[in-house]
């Protein structure tokens, strides 16, 4: 999860307390990373935008994982988020996505799981390891922490 309009931290807090209320029976959040702030990523010869916090956190839920993302997206609707005015590398108030579901290995139109660029970011990694971290990655034969070694 990452902002990177203020009230970065508020945006992030309020994600984590609506995740606690929405993951379905029986669901919650079992930890959270700290927030790391890092720079924005934007396309060679952008300007460089606002630095993001990130994090991550674990979530149980007996959402399916497409119910999850819709979930998430509705999340940051809520925190004013809007994907249509925004654009892919635009500043946002809040960006959700599902880096890890269980083992599972998921390629449809808008989901895809593991997140297809997480192995690049060590934006996504460092918070992923702190809750994480010996999780095996789905279809690597990895950990979080030895892609996280992998990346430098």
């Amino acid at each position: 999860m990452g902002s990177n309009i203020e009230p970065r931290r508020e945006h992030l807090d309020a994600a984590v307390a609506a995740l606690r209320t929405r993951l379905g029976p029986g669901g919650g959040v079992a930890r959270v990373s700290q927030w790391h702030q890092t720079e924005a990523v934007v396309l060679p010869g952008d300007s460089p935008g606002s630095p993001y916090l990130n994090g991550a956190c674990e979530v149980l839920t007996s959402l399916s994982p497409r119910a999850l993302l819709d979930v998430c997206l509705e999340i940051e609707r809520d925190r004013g988020r809007d994907r249509d005015r925004e654009g892919r590398w635009g500043a946002r108030t809040l960006d959700l996505d599902i880096l890890l579901y269980g083992d599972a290995i998921i390629r449809e139109p808008g989901l895809e799981i593991p997140h297809p660029r997480m192995l690049e970011r060590g934006f996504a990694l460092v918070p992923l390891v702190e809750i994480a971290g010996e999780r095996m990655v789905p279809g690597t034969g990895k950990s979080v922490l030895e892609h996280l070694r992998a990346l430098g």
